[in-house]
């Protein structure tokens, strides 16, 4: 797998997860916390042939992640099976797999939840627990599900928890499932890395689109952006398209064999530009990722360290671009507050790139200014034309209708109200 030297985290994590101890561990994404489980656990279970271990994941895209890396690490002749299980791919296939006996048992709670009922897989003999990326799997609202999961299990296991936050929820679920878990962390929390240069650029809603468009022909490399909602991300990557900038899509409303297919294609480089949702902000682990534009502000602020984590991975550099407008104020003010103050201020403003526009000289500009005032001034000039026009015409019927005079042999002159006769003669006439 190319590893030469250990990360910080799994330097921290692997001794002590060999003891047999729980753990709760924090570090920044990009920082290899996958192996940082994964080796102890193929250490673990190689020393008894019946014990297994189950690995949580809140997304689809993160548990494919952990599979391969367990598949790298393991070889395809060694003894111990893995098996994923997640939603969107077909039981029957899963069902299969269960047969087999796998030891290493890996996917999300709902789909492993799916499994226990059915009674294709037993989790009694959980060895080892891996809650990885807690944070994300109570915001997606697992919990219940979680908890379903670990009732099923035996009370003399190692738990370790890894996240690249620790929130207060997940302080209070570490007391309930962990035993005097040894708290590792390494950075502070919510580190944005050093090598990644982030900006941020103001515009008006309408200007988004030009922009973003500008910004995609002028860098060049792979690129992820990351958009609000699944219908505006298939929208985006259709303009792109028709605009002759080649980009795909993805979000959870895609099958999983496509998503699947999509990811292997961009991690090939097989296309450079990639529109998403907040389902590739977790488990997308593609190293040659350079570029991160936030096309909207996600949801949940803590999502964000998430998305520009997506590069600048394994120490490599990387460049973010956030588009802000007049509504993303309290969003990006929440977002602030949750980075680091060092980094707070390196965030650099960009200015908008122009491809319609081109400067022209001051003589110029002021000639068109010139033109553009007495265009205004004509215009004025002829609207108060119209309206005194329209009031001349308005007096001169005024003038015509004048108060009739009434003559004594008129009979109508009986009537009290002279007002009311004059609209009566007016009538006949």
């Amino acid at each position: 797998m190319g590893f030469s030297t250990p990360t910080p985290i799994q330097k921290e994590s692997i001794p002590i997860a060999l003891t047999g101890k729980d753990i709760l561990a924090s570090a920044q994404t990009g920082s290899g916390k996958t192996a940082a489980f994964a080796i102890p656990i193929i250490e673990n279970l190689l020393d008894d042939s019946t014990d297994i271990a189950v690995i949580l994941a809140p997304t689809r895209e993160l548990a494919n992640q952990i599979y391969e890396v367990f598949i790298q690490l393991l070889g395809f002749q060694n003894s111990l099976k893995v098996v994923s299980l997640i939603g969107g791919e077909s039981i029957s296939t899963q069902l299969r797999s269960l047969k087999k006996k796998p030891r290493i048992v890996i996917g999300t709670p709902g789909r492993i939840n799916d499994h226990i009922n059915r009674k294709s897989l037993s989790i009694k003999k959980t060895k080892i627990l891996v809650l990885d990326e807690t944070d994300r799997m109570l915001d997606m609202g697992f919990e219940i599900q979680i908890d379903e999961v670990v009732k099923r299990m035996t009370k003399n296991r190692q738990t370790l928890m890894f996240s690249a936050t620790i929130p207060r929820n997940i302080s209070k679920l570490a007391e309930k499932y962990l035993i005097e878990p040894k708290r590792i962390t390494i950075g502070s929390e919510n580190e944005v890395p050093k090598n990644l240069k982030q900006e941020t650029l103001k515009l008006k809603s309408n200007e988004k689109y030009e922009q973003l468009l500008n910004q995609l022909r002028s860098r060049h490399g792979s690129v992820l952006v990351f958009i609000k909602t699944k219908y505006a991300c298939d929208r985006m990557a259709k303009k792109l398209s028709f605009d002759g900038v080649k980009a795909l899509a993805i979000h959870g409303d895609l099958k999983q064999n496509k998503r699947n297919r999509i990811i292997a294609d961009y991690r090939k480089n097989k296309f450079s530009i990639l529109i998403g949702t907040d389902i590739v902000c977790r488990g997308l682990d593609v190293p040659h990722i350079e570029h991160v534009i936030n096309f909207d502000l996600p949801q949940v602020p803590e999502d964000f360290i998430h998305r520009i984590g997506r590069t600048a991975r394994a120490g490599q550099t990387g460049r973010v671009l956030t588009f802000l407008t007049t509504k993303d104020h309290l969003k990006w003010r929440a977002i602030q507050k949750i980075l680091d103050p060092k980094i707070k201020n390196k965030i650099n403003e960009a200015k908008p790139q122009s491809t319609k526009f081109i400067e022209n000289d001051k003589s110029n500009t002021k000639k068109t200014n010139r033109k553009n005032f007495q265009k205004k001034k004509d215009i004025n000039l002829n609207k108060k034309n119209k309206h005194s026009k329209v009031i001349d015409k308005k007096i001169k019927n005024k003038k015509k209708f004048k108060t009739p005079i009434l003559m004594r042999s008129d009979n109508r002159t009986r009537f009290i109200d002279e007002e009311i006769v004059y609209r009566i003669i007016k009538e006949n006439k």
